[in-house]
C-alpha cells in the first residue's frame, strides 16, 4: 500500500512539474513575440566610455561588457541611450568637455561606420522611424552635466545630440547637489542650475534628476514645466537610507509631475540583502589591507579577495527583484510612470542573475507576464511611457 501510494505521488509531482514547465515555455515564448513587436527603450547604457579605453567593432561580441550589436539583436533592443559620463574628478577642468566630446565621437563614429545597423535618434518620432527600418537608435544622454558651464554649451550638446542631462553625478557641480556627496554646497540648485532647468524647457532638453540630492529633486519640479525623468533610478522602500534611490514621496510627487522613472538594474540598487554582503565583503577587505599594512592593487590582496568570494560568494539580485521595483512604481502611482534604465556597463560585475546584458530584457518580460501584467502594460514600461514624457517635452518647445 505504501508503495503505490509512493508512485502515485511521484506520477502527481511529474505532472505538475510538467505542466508547470510547459506554461514556462508558454510565457517565454509570449515574451519572446512581445519584445519583437514592442519598441524596447534603455535610457542608460555606458557603452561609450568602455569604447574610449578600448575601441572594438560593436557589431561584433565584444570581449567585455553588456552591449554589442548581436545581443542587442538578441534582446530586441530597439533603443539604446548612449551614456556621455563625465567623472566627477574632470568637474571645473578643460577635461570635462574634453572628455565629452570625445564620447560623443565614438557615438558618431559607430553610426558613421554601421549605418545599416544603427541611427541617430533626436526626436521621439525618430526612434519610431528606425525601430520601422529595423535599425537600432543610438540616442545620447550626458551623465553629469559638468561640461555645460553655459546656456551656449548646453545648445550646443543639444545640436550635436544629447538629450537628456542628468544634472550631477557623484559630487556636487556648479548646477546642483548630488545623492552621493555629504557636503551640500547649494542646497539643491545653484543659481546657475535654476537658469539651466529654465532653458532645458525652451529647448527640448529632457531634465534627468537621477544622482541628484532630494533638495535637488524637488527645487527642480517648483521650476520646470515640463515632465522630468530618472533615467536609471530605483525605489528608496527596498534600500532604506540609500538616497541614490527614490523615496515613495518623490515617485509620488515624479507622477504628479507626469515624468517617469527608470528602473535601473545593478544588485546594489535593487537589493538590499545585495548591498549588505557587499558592505560586509569591502569592510573585511579594508581591515585585511589595514592589518598587513598592504595597498589595494597587491597581488596578494588581489588574490585574497578571489579566495574569500569563493568562500563567501555574494548572492546577486534576480530578475524578481527588479520586477518588484517596477510592481512598486505601479502600485504607489499607475502603470504610466515607469520605464527600463539599465545602466548597462556602468554597474561592473553586480547585474542581477537573469539580466546580465542587453539579450535579457525578454526574462524581464516573462517575469511580468507571469505577474499579470498585460501587453498593453508590458508596451508603456519597454518604451511607451518614456516616449509620451520625450514628446510632451518636445511639444513645450515648439510653443
Amino acid at each position: 500500500m505504501k508503495t503505490n501510494l509512493t508512485i502515485l505521488f511521484i506520477v502527481l509531482f511529474s505532472n505538475v512539474n510538467i505542466q508547470l514547465k510547459a506554461q514556462n515555455k508558454m510565457t517565454e515564448n509570449q515574451a519572446a513575440q512581445l519584445a519583437q513587436k514592442f519598441i524596447i527603450i534603455d535610457t542608460h547604457i555606458d557603452l561609450p566610455l568602455q569604447l574610449k579605453e578600448k575601441y572594438e567593432d560593436v557589431t561584433q561580441r565584444l570581449s567585455s561588457g553588456e552591449f554589442d550589436y548581436p545581443r542587442a539583436i538578441k534582446g530586441d533592443l530597439n533603443a539604446a541611450f548612449m551614456s556621455i559620463y563625465i567623472s566627477p574628478k574632470l568637474q571645473g577642468t578643460p577635461e570635462a568637455k574634453k572628455t565629452a566630446d570625445e564620447l560623443i565621437a565614438i557615438v558618431e563614429r559607430i553610426v558613421k561606420e554601421h549605418p545599416d545597423k544603427f541611427n541617430f535618434a533626436f526626436t521621439s518620432d525618430d526612434i519610431t522611424k528606425n525601430f520601422a527600418e529595423g535599425k537600432i537608435s543610438l540616442p545620447m544622454g550626458m551623465e553629469n552635466g559638468a561640461p555645460i558651464e553655459s546656456v551656449e554649451l548646453l545648445k550646443e550638446y543639444f545640436e550635436r545630440g544629447i538629450r537628456y542631462v542628468t544634472l550631477a553625478h557623484g559630487k556636487w557641480n556648479h548646477i546642483c547637489d548630488s545623492s552621493y556627496d555629504p557636503e551640500r554646497k547649494w542646497h539643491g540648485l545653484s543659481p546657475f542650475g535654476k537658469t539651466l532647468i529654465e532653458e532645458m524647457n525652451k529647448i527640448g532638453m529632457l531634465i534627468d534628476i537621477s544622482h541628484v540630492s532630494d533638495e535637488t529633486f524637488y527645487q527642480v519640479l517648483e521650476l520646470t514645466k515640463t515632465p522630468v525623468i530618472a533615467s536609471h533610478s530605483s525605489c528608496r522602500k527596498f534600500t532604506p537610507g540609500f538616497e541614490r534611490n527614490m523615496s515613495d514621496e518623490m515617485i509620488k510627487a515624479l507622477a504628479k509631475n507626469s515624468g517617469v522613472i527608470q528602473i535601473t538594474f545593478g544588485s546594489d540598487f535593487v537589493s538590499q540583502n545585495y548591498r549588505q554582503m557587499s558592505d560586509d565583503f569591502q569592510k573585511h577587505v579594508r581591515e585585511y589591507i589595514e592589518h598587513n599594512h598592504l595597498k589595494r592593487d597587491d597581488a596578494e590582496v588581489k588574490k585574497y579577495i578571489a579566495d574569500y568570494k569563493k568562500i563567501h560568494p555574494i548572492k546577486f539580485a534576480s530578475v524578481k527583484d527588479v520586477a518588484d521595483h517596477i510592481d512598486h512604481v505601479v502600485n504607489l502611482v499607475g502603470i504610466d510612470f515607469v520605464g527600463l534604465g539599465s545602466d548597462f556597463d556602468g554597474v561592473g560585475d553586480s547585474l542581477p542573475d537573469g539580466l546580465k546584458d542587453v539579450s535579457m530584457y525578454p526574462n524581464l518580460i516573462a517575469e511580468l507576464l507571469k505577474r499579470g501584467y498585460s501587453e498593453n502594460d508590458i508596451e508603456k514600461i519597454c518604451s511607451g511611457n518614456f516616449l509620451r514624457v520625450w514628446k510632451q517635452v518636445e511639444n513645450y518647445s515648439k510653443n
